[in-house]
């Protein structure tokens, strides 16, 4: 057998294994009605492996997404580094929209698609919260160096919110869009724009 002829698609990680049966045990009994324990051995893995992988099971729920995340600090590095005549609110949106435009559209977070499905009820808004409050901190420390400024005072604080709530929103919609959705740059874009406009040239 040649190389090529052995070459297949890639093995799927354990993280994708036990997403795929977090995602059916959601749908068929409720987020709140399914087990971590239940998740594994649908999966086919121990306890102890899942928790390598997910410190909880709303973590499941965000898996995509927070893959996404993970990429922020970078593209605010990134955004903020290119060009210093930017104005904090422009360089955040520019991040956020770089944020939207790596991640792959095809992976849809369920919280944001399944979420009534897989009645999760107080558990979305809880786990997208603690999201929320990590990266507001994140965009708020770069905003707060950016202009000479404390992460706590007043003007970083409502940049990260304002800007972080309009992509947030935008991705929300975007994700419930269903077939046909387009890109989530698409979505994003417009909607961190049309605030980084609204908080140009004021402070706090």
């Amino acid at each position: 057998m040649t190389p090529s002829a052995r070459t297949g698609r890639p093995r799927r990680s354990s993280a994708e294994i036990l997403a795929d049966a977090a995602s059916e045990l959601f749908l068929e009994n409720g987020y709140a009605g399914t087990t971590v324990d239940q998740i594994a051995q649908r999966a086919g893995v121990s306890r102890a492996t899942f928790f390598n992988y997910f410190a909880g099971k709303a973590d499941l729920l965000w898996l995509d997404l927070d893959e996404s995340l993970r990429s922020l600090p970078g593209a605010l590095l990134e955004v903020g580094g290119s060009d210093a005549s930017l104005s904090a609110p422009d360089s955040v949106a520019r991040a956020l929209v770089l944020v939207a435009q790596r991640h792959d559209d095809s992976r849809v977070p369920w919280a944001l698609s399944q979420g009534e499905t897989m009645r999760l009820g107080d558990d979305l808004t809880a786990s997208g919260a603690a999201r929320f409050v990590a990266q507001h901190s994140i965009v708020a420390a770069f905003v707060a160096e950016r202009t000479e400024a404390r992460a706590g005072d007043a003007w970083p604080q409502v940049v990260s919110a304002a800007l972080l709530g309009a992509a947030g929103a935008a991705a929300v919609a975007w994700a419930r869009a269903g077939i046909g959705r387009g890109s989530l740059e698409d979505a994003v874009e417009p909607a961190v724009e049309a605030v980084a406009a609204g908080l140009g040239g004021h402070t706090l």
